[in-house]
């Protein structure tokens, strides 16, 4: 098998055991996801089968959208409400005053991983690091926060929603966290769902118990459409056959006109997708990013 599968992750699972369950049902073993959704988290999943994982890097570097609900007031050490409770404070937030904090977070900012997360240091993962008690410095990253709209108030409950959209590498949680000191009261991160990524929407995804060994292959399609957004440039035959060997093809002969540094594009022989190709400026040439079927010639 060898596709695209849009999954709506449940809660209560992780990423790993979602494609792990994928795996059994369409007996394929080489399946891979294209970014790690907390076992909390809810929603979109790319999930890519076949020779198609080696579309996972890619898919990788793209913006996410989230519905987040943030819980005022709460501190944890996993900076979610699954955390082990560190310090609980008053709540007397204004609206105003939550208005400019979310405001103040828009745009490019720095911001430290949650202590609890599959980055490593010195090797070691921090999930693993944090469960034996230690707490490396974890130097901050800077990552853009596109933007953060509040979507319901300030609950009884000390919760309220936002819609966010963030480039990759942003943690909501570290995000709830850091609004939450903003404001005096500490926050943590009550609920999420992934409700876009890669340029899917929560409405392409199909529900993981929705899926059976019978029925899976419907819901696969093909994995351009994982790239779609990626400019196409057709090859001959030759050119498909040096592609697929580990060759450059040249500018000039693609007819390619501006191409950017490290762009990529989906390179075709026919309606047939060879891969993906990166731009070289310096020596005009598209490189190979990843061969996905390959062509020997007629």
């Amino acid at each position: 098998m060898q596709g695209l599968l849009l999954l709506n992750k449940p809660a209560g699972m992780t990423s790993f055991a979602a494609v792990a369950a994928l795996k059994r049902l369409a007996g394929e073993k080489r399946v891979g996801h294209t970014g790690t959704l907390d076992p909390m988290a809810t929603g979109v999943l790319p999930v890519l089968f076949g020779r198609a994982t080696a579309l996972s890097g890619l898919l990788l570097e793209a913006d996410k959208r989230y519905t987040a609900a943030i819980r005022l007031g709460l501190t944890t050490d996993s900076d979610d409400i699954t955390g082990r409770v560190l310090v609980e404070k008053p709540v007397a937030v204004t609206p105003e005053q939550l208005t400019q904090t979310l405001t103040d977070f828009t745009g490019t900012i720095l911001q430290r991983p949650p202590a609890y997360s599959a980055i490593k240091k010195d090797g070691v993962r921090l999930y693993r690091l944090a469960r034996e008690g230690k707490s490396p410095e974890v130097p901050a990253r800077q990552v853009t926060v596109h933007a953060i709209t509040q979507t319901s108030p300030i609950h009884d409950d000390h919760v309220f929603t936002v819609d966010v959209r963030v480039s990759k590498g942003t943690y909501i949680r570290s995000l709830a966290r850091d609004i939450g000191q903003a404001l005096g009261c500490g926050a943590c991160l009550s609920s999420l769902c992934r409700t876009a990524a890669s340029g899917f929407d929560l409405s392409d995804c199909v529900p993981l118990d929705r899926l059976t060994a019978e029925n899976i292959g419907q819901y696969v399609v093909s994995e351009e459409r994982a790239v779609s957004h990626l400019r196409a440039v057709s090859v001959t035959e030759k050119q498909a056959v040096r592609f697929c060997n580990g060759g450059q093809l040249a500018f000039e002969r693609l007819k390619l006109t501006d191409p950017a540094e490290n762009e990529l594009f989906r390179v075709k022989f026919g309606d047939t997708l060879l891969g993906v190709g990166r731009a070289d400026i310096l020596r005009e040439e598209v490189a190979i990013a990843c061969v996905l079927n390959r062509f020997q010639g007629g």
